[in-house]
């Protein structure tokens, strides 16, 4: 089995909230549970100009790289730039969102400390109109 995933390949999934227009993003997972990986998960997804991800919490620890794009990590002990090389932690369970502040799409990509984790969203998130996202393989 090849171990190497050309993400520019994965087919993403477009994500959008229910009621705020600006929560747009699209994503695919590289690799979780049953897909390559048993201790993490990783995604990668775009954020296109004036989109966000959503005010979130995810249930396992969060790294981050930033590929492209000029974004701010919103937390709500502050509001922190990111740009092409950042890299961030987002602890368990701490609420925060990402939005695009630039001219071009934000792509990053997402390291999860899980192969099965869920996100919890402030916004009922379309598809499937949850507030719940998370692997593929959260369901068990």
């Amino acid at each position: 089995m090849n171990p190497v995933i050309e993400s520019d390949r994965l087919e993403r999934l477009s994500v959008r909230g229910e009621d705020d227009p600006s929560v747009r993003w699209t994503g695919a997972f590289a690799s979780c549970g049953g897909r390559g990986a048993t201790q993490s998960s990783t995604i990668v997804y775009e954020i296109e100009a004036g989109g966000r991800l959503g005010w979130h919490t995810d249930a396992t620890e969060e790294t981050q790289y930033i590929l492209s794009g000029k974004g701010e990590l919103r937390m709500e002990s502050g509001v922190y730039a990111l740009g092409p090389g950042s890299v961030f932690v987002i602890p368990t369970d701490l609420r925060h969102d990402l939005a695009n502040v630039g001219q071009e799409t934000l792509r990053a990509v997402a390291f999860f400390a899980a192969a099965m984790f869920t996100q919890t969203f402030d916004d009922l998130m379309l598809p499937p109109r949850t507030h719940l996202l998370g692997t593929p393989n959260r369901g068990g």
